[in-house]
This record gives structure tokens, C-alpha cells and sequence, in this order.
């Protein structure tokens, strides 16, 4: 599988897959410019070589051509960011489409409308996927968000290319998690947090023979406490998911994975944030009281495992971080892990709730990588075959 370091740009024009699915508020203004960060080094590496970029994304969930989700709104943030001015037209296929990316000249971005408001890029639409595939000499995917759909310009415009390869985003996303799932360095710990064990089991089951230890925290935890004869109040529980719990606990011991559960959770009666809370221990929670966070036996104890290891993983909060009161846990997790990073670990951070944790607290530029895409990584995770991935090796 080509990288984008493996083709020189000279006189030719790529079309990039990027992820430019921002946060906009409402007056259409970008909140967060990571995802246009993250795209940067690829297209300036375009630029570089003396050629062009074609770039084209998704913006939202819209029903058709939906004013709010075009991308003439982010064409000034994604310029600022860039240092170039980008061009910008109003669709993403057809004649008008045609005549730009032909006029387009050698150091020059042009930036298509929403890919989305076309139903055959979700569609995964062969003649639509060709039409963005000959807008250009070389077909980049650099979208690592979106790699686990088979859409049309993450998938299949990579058959219809002259060229094709991976962005140094995408490179990096999968070298990162390979890093972890591959790793010859001892030990390995991965942290699942979030709600639900449901959302997770895929992803702890294929991680048992990668890793040393796993710590299980957020809501997700009181499924395993109950399952094994815990008094948990009023917690979150998937009482149809106690059976999971106990298995995923026998394939652990099987395969020497040594799993650690919170010990005590900070409790309360109301789901608030300044309602009154108390620390019980996590098998013998009250009646009427619901844990919301990882206690401080549990944050010490957890601390303790990530910061010997080598390699971490954290993928869900463990507690209501949105909460001030009940983000102790989550914060203390990421203290710790910041620490074992400064001390040589490598560091992977990944999912919605996490990479949100990790940018609200401030530790960002203290883990190793910050994973763009929470999807993909988990299927990822998961051992399964990234679609987007897929076709770049064909």
C-alpha cells in the first residue's frame, strides 16, 4: 500500500479524501480545527511537490443540499489554516465541478461541496465514485473518520484512480493502533470505559491476546460487579449483559490478562451535579444510590498499573465526566497516563468520549496520539478489515 511520501505531486493534481466533519456554531463559525490540522501536512505535501489539491469531505447528516451543512462555511478556517486561499464550488460532481479542478492551477486547493448531499456517496455509487476519481491524477485518502465506510469517495473512487495512497493522517492512525495490537513491548494496558459493555465486548474480546492488563471503568463496570454478586444500588447496569461480563472475565484468566475493576465509586442519590455524593465501596452501594465515578482507592490503583506500563489504550471515560463532581476518575486517568508518557510509554487515545475528555482537561499534547476517528478505531480494534483501508491495497 502506497504512502502519499511514495508519489511526487510534480505537475499533477490529487484528489484528497479529508475529514472536514467540524463543529460549526451558529453562526457557521468552526469551534474546533483539529480535523483541518490533522489534514495539513498531506495537502501541504501536495503543494510542496508543485502539485494541486482537490479536497473533498462530508459535513453533517444532511438530507440532500441543506444550506447549514455546505462547506462554503468552512472555506475562510480551512484557508487561515492552510495558509493558502482555497477555492470553493458548489458541488461536488458535474460540468461546473469539471471546469474548476481543469482550470485549477499547480499550488492551488480547490474545496467541493458536501459530499453527503449526493445520496450515491453513501450509496457507495460506482459512476458517482468515478466522476470525483477523474478529477484528478491521484487519489489520496487521508480520512481515517470515515475509513470504515464503504462510501463512495472513501472506497470506491480508489478503484476508478491512476494513483492512489494514504495521507500521513491515515498512515499515522493505523501505525498508531497497530502499534498497540502488535506491540513487543511489555506491559500493555488498555482502559475501557462509557456506558455500556454492549458497545465494547468485539473490542475487548480481540484485545485479550495484545494485552497484559485491562482496566474496566465507567458504567460499563457495575455490569461486571453485579454479574459477580455486587450490591450496586441504583447504577447503571445491562442486566441482559451479566452472562458477557463473566465470560469476557474467564477468557481474561485464560490468557493471563489481568483485569482491575474499580475497588469504590463517589455515589449519589440524584443524576446532578451538585447533588450530595459519598464514597462507597463498589460491591456494596446503597439503595436509592447510584455510582457515578471511580472512587479514590480505584483511581490510586489504577494509576498504579498504567504508569509501570508501556504501551496504554484508553478508550471511554471512567466516570460522568461532564460533570465537575463526578470527573475525578477520568481526570485521574488521564494524570497518569500523561506521566507514563513523559516516561517512554506510548500512549494511544481514541473514541468520542475520551478524545472529548482529553481536550476539556488539557491532555492533549501529553499522550503520544490522539485518534481522529472513533468508529474506525474501534472496528479496528475489533480485527476487522477498514473498507477505506481495503482499497488502497488493491
Amino acid at each position: 500500500m502506497k504512502s502519499i511520501d511514495d508519489i511526487n505531486f510534480k505537475n499533477k493534481k490529487a484528489i484528497i479524501r479529508v475529514d472536514f466533519n467540524v463543529p460549526l456554531n451558529e453562526n457557521f463559525e468552526v469551534t474546533d480545527k483539529s480535523r483541518i490540522e490533522g489534514a495539513k501536512p498531506s495537502i501541504i505535501k501536495v503543494l510542496e511537490d508543485g502539485g494541486a489539491a482537490i479536497l473533498m469531505s462530508h459535513l453533517g447528516r444532511p438530507s440532500g443540499a441543506e444550506d447549514k451543512f455546505s462547506l462554503k462555511h468552512i472555506v475562510n478556517a480551512v484557508s487561515e489554516e492552510l495558509g493558502v486561499k482555497v477555492k470553493f464550488v458548489s458541488n461536488c460532481i458535474g460540468e461546473e465541478v469539471k471546469s474548476a479542478a481543469e482550470k485549477l492551477q499547480y499550488g492551488e486547493i480547490l474545496l467541493l461541496e458536501n459530499l453527503r448531499f449526493h445520496p450515491e456517496e453513501k450509496q457507495g455509487d460506482e459512476d458517482f465514485a468515478k466522476q470525483l476519481a477523474e478529477l484528478a491524477d491521484v487519489y489520496v485518502n487521508d480520512a481515517f473518520g470515515t475509513a470504515h465506510r464503504a462510501h463512495a469517495s472513501t472506497t470506491v473512487a480508489a478503484k476508478f484512480a491512476k494513483d492512489k495512497a494514504m495521507g500521513y493522517l491515515l498512515k499515522k492512525e493505523i501505525d498508531s493502533l497497530n502499534k498497540v495490537m502488535n506491540s513487543k513491548e511489555k506491559p500493555v494496558t488498555a482502559i475501557i470505559g462509557g456506558a455500556k459493555v454492549s458497545s465494547k465486548i468485539t473490542v475487548i474480546e480481540n484485545m485479550l491476546d495484545a494485552i497484559d492488563h485491562l482496566i474496566i471503568g465507567g458504567g460499563m463496570a457495575f455490569t461486571f460487579i453485579k454479574a459477580q454478586g455486587g450490591k450496586i444500588g441504583e447504577s447503571l447496569v445491562e442486566e441482559d449483559k451479566q452472562d458477557v461480563a463473566l465470560q469476557i472475565l474467564k477468557a481474561a484468566e485464560e490468557k493471563n490478562v489481568r483485569v482491575h475493576l474499580p475497588v469504590d465509586s463517589k455515589t449519589t442519590k440524584e443524576f446532578k451535579n451538585d447533588s450530595e455524593t459519598k464514597i462507597q465501596s463498589i460491591d456494596n452501594i446503597e439503595d436509592g444510590w447510584m455510582g457515578l465515578d471511580a472512587g479514590p482507592k480505584s483511581q490510586m490503583a489504577f494509576a498504579e498499573i498504567i504508569e509501570m506500563s508501556k504501551i496504554i489504550l484508553w478508550n471511554g471515560p471512567l466516570g460522568v465526566f461532564e460533570m465537575s463532581n463526578f470527573a475525578e476518575g477520568t481526570i485521574a486517568a488521564g494524570n497518569a497516563i500523561a506521566r507514563a508518557t513523559e516516561n517512554g510509554a506510548f500512549s494511544l487515545v481514541g473514541g468520542g468520549d475520551s478524545v472529548a475528555a482529553v481536550k476539556q482537561y488539557g491532555f492533549e499534547d501529553k499522550v503520544s496520539y490522539v485518534s481522529t476517528g472513533g468508529g474506525a478505531m474501534l472496528e479496528m480494534l475489533e480485527g476487522r478489515t477498514l473498507p477505506g483501508v481495503a482499497a488502497l491495497e488493491e
